[in-house]
């Protein structure tokens, strides 16, 4: 046998251990869930939180130790054991969704459950027992009974479903909401915008016309399993029976349920997803323009640069229709870019004129801005 031959046979060996070896790993892991979900069982019926952040930082330090004790870094141990965490706490929360679930065998109708939240919708709400329809001109959409046209789901010229959701692209919503007003469902309704000023018109007119209604924006995408350090957002349009139905269906989860009336929402947004939206835009313009070609960038990155390119990898990789409508829809939008294009001139103005202080002040603002942030 040649050398190689030899080599080639003893990588073989190898990598039919290593295969093994991944095999008991995963189901080491299987039984770690099955674990997982008879301690989320017992929780459930004690009345004791999902998430406990004193055991798992005591999970995280054990795995930490542990990986030292093998002869692995502590932070490959941390991001282990994190991932497991967050599998078991995933495990956890859609069997709590399930077992207090509101649905009860209702009817709802998702409006757009073909879209990417409209389908989020579908299946939390299917989790929650509810025996949910679609409204959506693509059709089926896992396996729900479907309509191409709302319309087509009304009884008597009346939506009667418990639960109405409006998932469709903000104009579609605007006018859905609309013609909703002159025809008011017998259930509670709720759209799930990132915007709302361009719905006022339409969640005010149902208000008017005696609706139970109200807006909810999930501060999440259409891939989110957990919801643990997700926001949702309820605005109460006069109508707390309608809002309280909404929160009911995340209180099971683990997300920050947050109220606030439509003003404030819109305001706030136009920072939090605007002004971070154009930020990343503006980046990836920068360098797209720059005459740099991405393969050199890449031999020259950065950590800050390479955590800055995965978040704008990340916005590049949205639909751009969605992000245009946030960016002009909003009534507040213009207020975030203006202080963007402001912040920027004044950091070029800072470096032009060579003023050192001036440029460690934008910094130490920046710096106790984020501090109070964090200790909220």
């Amino acid at each position: 046998m040649s050398p190689a031959d030899d080599a080639r046979a003893r990588l073989d060996s190898l990598r039919t251990e290593l295969g093994a070896i991944d095999k008991e790993i995963l189901a080491l892991v299987a039984r770690r869930q099955v674990t997982a979900k008879k301690i989320g069982q017992i929780k459930r019926e004690a009345g004791i939180a999902t998430r406990d952040y004193r055991q798992e930082r005591d999970v995280v330090e054990r795995a930490r130790a542990a990986a030292h004790q093998h002869g692995l870094t502590p932070a490959l141990g941390e991001e282990l054991i994190l991932t497991l965490i967050r599998g078991s706490l995933t495990v956890q929360e859609k069997d709590t969704v399930a077992a207090r679930g509101e649905g009860g065998g209702r009817r709802a109708l998702v409006i757009g459950g073909a879209g990417h939240m409209g389908r989020w919708f579908v299946r939390y709400l299917s989790a929650q027992g509810y025996d949910v329809e679609v409204a959506d001109p693509a059709a089926v959409a896992d396996g729900a009974r479907s309509y191409a046209d709302w319309r087509a789901a009304e009884v008597d010229g009346v939506l009667d479903h418990e639960l109405v959701v409006v998932a469709a692209p903000m104009p579609v919503t605007a006018a859905i909401l609309e013609e909703l007003a002159t025809r008011v469902p017998k259930g509670i309704v709720f759209d799930v915008g990132s915007l709302k000023s361009p719905l006022r018109r339409g969640l005010h007119a149902l208000r008017d016309a005696g609706a139970r209604v109200c807006s909810v924006h999930p501060m999440f995408g259409p891939d989110t399993e957990l919801l643990s350090g997700r926001h949702v957002i309820f605005v109460d349009l006069g109508s707390p029976a309608a809002t309280a139905a909404a929160r009911a269906l995340f209180e099971p989860t683990m997300a920050t349920l947050v109220e606030m009336d439509l003003e404030s929402h819109d305001r706030l947004i136009a920072y939090v997803l605007g002004l971070s939206h154009a930020l990343n835009i503006a980046f990836f313009t920068a360098l797209a323009d720059s005459g740099e070609a991405a393969p050199r960038l890449a031999t020259l990155s950065s950590t800050t640069f390479d955590a800055q390119l995965g978040v704008a990898a990340r916005v590049a990789a949205e639909n751009p229709d969605l992000y245009f409508e946030i960016q002009t829809l909003n009534d507040y939008g213009t207020e975030s870019l203006s202080a963007l294009l402001y912040a920027v001139e004044r950091l070029r103005s800072v470096v032009r004129a060579n003023d050192v202080e001036g440029f460690r002040a934008l910094m130490g603002r920046g710096k106790s801005y984020l501090a109070g942030r964090e200790t909220r």
